[in-house]
């Protein structure tokens, strides 16, 4: 088996079989019956959206209030207080602006982090030499192999390096990486039920912008 550069393919940990990560499990949620990824008995904030994430993170302080010793009636009046100025404090902030704060400040979560990901990997794709030099499709190509080994999402970097292991790395020019970045992007538009994209249009989204010039 060999890559574009005409080198044989190396059979390296991309290979392997996947699984959950040191400290990892998945806890079946009840409302939606999703599997959520769990890092340490807390929901991985990379592998969810932030929806998820605040809600399990309700459930878990409720769970920890509950199983927390019984306080003096000092304390409880301090907690109650506590809960009233944080309620209050909530209702002052719209859930528009809620979002907004959260998308600039707190960590990404899944969605986030895939939207940024891929934004980040079709520029790179799109920006390739059209005829790169070997010392250029060996670095393209050993980035790839380590991105697919340190994705913070561990079951999408799972899948992703399954999906490399089937599909090599296509370096060789930048019509042939940008295709096979679409084609991966696509794998996964198609696991989430999204529309698949226009893998002729790579160049027109992540490069040049629309022929009418509406983003010149």
């Amino acid at each position: 088996e060999t890559d574009t550069t005409g080198k044989p393919e190396a059979k390296d940990a991309s290979r392997a079989k996947h699984g959950p990560e040191s400290g990892m499990s998945i806890y079946i949620d009840p409302v939606t019956g999703q599997k959520i990824p769990m890092k340490d008995g807390k929901p991985c904030r990379t592998c969810i959206d932030m929806k998820t994430w605040k809600r399990l993170g309700k459930v878990a302080s409720a769970k920890d209030a509950a199983e927390s010793p019984k306080t003096t009636e000092d304390g409880k009046k301090d907690a109650t207080k506590s809960v009233a100025e944080s309620n209050a404090t909530a209702k002052s902030v719209s859930p528009a602006d809620d979002t907004e704060w959260r998308r600039k400040n707190c960590p990404p979560d899944v969605e986030a982090l895939g939207s940024s990901t891929w934004t980040l990997l079709h520029t790179m794709a799109a920006y390739y030499p059209e005829r790169p030099a070997p010392s250029q499709m060996d670095s393209m190509k050993m980035f790839f192999e380590g991105f697919a080994q340190h994705y913070p999402c561990w079951f999408c970097k799972g899948d992703f390096q399954k999906s490399v292991a089937a599909n090599p790395i296509q370096v060789g020019s930048r019509k042939k990486l940008s295709q096979w970045l679409c084609d991966r992007h696509n794998e996964v538009n198609e696991k989430l039920g999204k529309p698949k994209f226009d893998c002729t249009k790579v160049f027109e989204r992540w490069l040049e912008g629309p022929p009418n010039g509406k983003c010149d």
